[in-house]
């Protein structure tokens, strides 16, 4: 994606959603795909990044575009986390419908960036840690075409960059050349498409 382009993040910004409205609160301590992250830590963390993407769509910088994640720091999820995510997941889509959002730089975790770059980190964001949320409570994940496309396009863009040791990816999983797109993207995200959980609790559909 370049800086000149668009993308409506709201249908992914929903699927998020209902994932996360479905998680009930005693499976809050699992641990998920994400590394370093509990389901718990991954939803707060979902949270943020929403604010942070919020505001760098809407080019507010400050303190919420200025900080790098770190699962060691990522604050507690706060009790009202069913009505907060869903807001701010909302807000962070709708800040990125705005063909300004998509141009110029901006900021996210600390990095500036082109708009259209950051749209494409936050389309990679839902999409990935919307599979990390569906896979660690068993649930059946189909994320937004658009988005997955976007996000696919920007993961092999970062697998092709050789300064990419550590930071927020790990090393490429292979994954089969017939292998879904969403199974691509994510084995580029670092992770395995065929991760379960240490241990399987039943959940309602």
């Amino acid at each position: 994606m370049t800086d000149t382009a668009t993308l409506d993040l709201r249908p992914q910004a929903m699927v998020v959603a209902r994932l996360a409205a479905g998680i009930p609160d005693d499976r809050l301590a699992d641990p998920t795909p994400c590394p370093g992250y509990t389901l718990g830590g991954l939803l707060s963390h979902v949270a943020h990044l929403a604010v942070a993407f919020r505001d760098a769509g809407r080019k507010h910088l400050g303190p919420t575009t200025d900080t790098a994640p770190d699962p060691a720091a990522v604050p507690a999820l706060p009790d009202d986390w069913r009505e907060e995510l869903p807001r701010v997941l909302t807000e962070m889509a709708e800040a990125w419908t705005d063909p300004a959002a998509w141009t110029g730089m901006t900021r996210a975790g600390g990095v500036d960036l082109p708009g259209g770059i950051a749209g494409a980190v936050a389309a990679d964001e839902l999409v990935i840690h919307g599979w990390d949320l569906a896979r660690t409570v068993g649930r059946a994940y189909v994320p937004d075409g658009a988005a997955l496309s976007a996000a696919h396009a920007f993961l092999l863009a970062a697998a092709e960059d050789e300064s990419r040791g550590g930071g927020i990816f790990g090393a490429v999983v292979p994954v089969p050349d017939d292998a879904s797109l969403l199974d691509r993207a994510v084995g580029l995200s670092g992770r395995d498409p065929g991760w379960t959980p240490p241990t399987t609790t039943p959940t309602s559909p």
